[in-house]
């Protein structure tokens, strides 16, 4: 009996007991971990609780334990490693059955009406091709060529082109990143700053930079998967390729000068 409870006094604990043991350490409340992390509170409610099935898809859960992690203090990366295992063999549903209804014969149409109706169509379609050929025979004759008028250019030929973006115009505006694909950033206000931001984004979540930053810089490994919005403009991917960058302004004129700089095509 002694051995039995040693074994279970030093049982593991769950990913949710870790999560919300170290969400108390840190005198954390469920509001709080979801301003930071951008996730709904009945979602980190599921995540302590363990109730895999009431969250979204495996991939989703996976972002939303890595974000939960980092925030309060705990190797995201590790955590959600093993949490994809886990949901690997947990989350997978065989396909319901699908049951279907035999129809009805007495409400299905006699084939012989159905032959009929395919004869009566062609006869229509022949009747009609003759029509037409007939019509254009007559009006062959009578027919006086003529030189083709000149065509107005359409509306949108005449209508001036698109004015390139003025970054100082964008001054002032707020900035959001939307996340295409799950991504790892940090944003801090200044190089070597304070951290404004830390963790990571799934697919769908967004980032507003708060407008009181003074100098807001970004760090990350995926830029191509960060979409940048300036007053609810968007302004495209931070980076069209993948590469690490880091103290990226983003400062709304700053980007608007970044990314029309990458958008420009280049010299002849």
């Amino acid at each position: 009996m002694a051995e039995q409870a040693k074994g279970e006094q030093f049982q593991p604990l769950s990913i949710g007991e870790r999560l919300q043991q170290a969400r108390e350490a840190k005198a954390l409340r469920l509001e709080d971990v979801a301003d930071q992390t951008r996730i709904p509170i009945r979602h980190l409610q599921h995540i302590e609780r363990e109730e895999w099935d009431a969250l979204p898809a495996a991939t989703y859960c996976v972002g939303f334990v890595r974000s939960y992690a980092n925030a309060v203090g705990l190797d995201g990366a590790e955590i959600g490693r093993e949490l994809r295992d886990r949901l690997g063999g947990t989350r997978s549903r065989a396909p319901a059955a699908e049951y279907y209804q035999p129809a009805d014969p007495a409400r299905v149409p006699p084939r012989s009406l159905a032959l009929i109706a395919a004869a009566f169509a062609v006869l229509l379609l022949v009747g009609y091709a003759i029509w037409r050929s007939s019509l254009n025979g007559e009006e062959a004759p009578s027919t006086v060529a003529t030189a083709p008028e000149a065509k107005a250019p359409p509306a949108e030929s005449r209508r001036p082109a698109p004015q390139p973006l003025q970054p100082q115009a964008l001054s002032g505006q707020p900035v959001t990143l939307v996340a295409t694909e799950e991504v790892w950033l940090r944003i801090s206000d200044g190089a070597g700053g304070g951290a404004l931001f830390q963790g990571t984004l799934a697919p769908g979540q967004s980032f507003a930079v708060p407008t009181t930053a003074q100098r807001p810089v970004v760090r990350t490994g995926r830029p191509q998967v960060l979409r940048v919005s300036v007053g609810g403009r968007d302004l495209g991917p931070l980076e069209p390729v993948e590469r690490t960058v880091a103290d990226v302004s983003l400062r709304p004129e700053d980007l608007g000068a970044r990314l029309q700089g990458a958008a420009a095509p280049p010299p002849q």
